[in-house]
């Protein structure tokens, strides 16, 4: 079973977005691709800067230092994408546990039916 937070924006057009609590290999391995496609730019300029910042390092640390950031990268991806999500207005709306996506999916709606309208948007 996996758990997925629920993230709901009211508005003319209601949007409702499942995130999974897991580990992010697309993260840890492609973090600058992975971040350019969930739109983090905020998180971009971070790793840009701290990349910038690694440079700097003696030799024999480089390799180690660009290691724990793709590290880290994995494990807190999809909380930059839920603070990402939060700056553009969307509000953290539950916690759902489902075997997949399309499961929690369907267990959100039979609980909170008043969602789906962001879930079909």
């Amino acid at each position: 079973m996996r758990v997925f937070t629920v993230h709901h924006r009211e508005g003319e057009v209601p949007r409702l977005r499942l995130l999974p609590e897991r580990f992010s290999g697309w993260a840890f391995l492609l973090g600058p691709v992975w971040m350019i496609r969930h739109g983090l730019w905020l998180a971009l300029l971070g790793y840009l800067a701290a990349t910038a910042a690694i440079a700097l390092l003696p030799t024999p640390w480089i390799g180690w230092a660009v290691l724990a950031v793709h590290l880290l990268l994995g494990l807190h991806g999809h909380d930059l994408r839920r603070w990402t999500l939060r700056r553009r207005g969307f509000a953290p709306a539950g916690v759902v546990v489902a075997a997949d996506e399309d499961e929690a999916l369907l267990r959100l709606i039979r609980a909170r039916p008043l969602l789906a309208r962001g879930a079909l948007a």
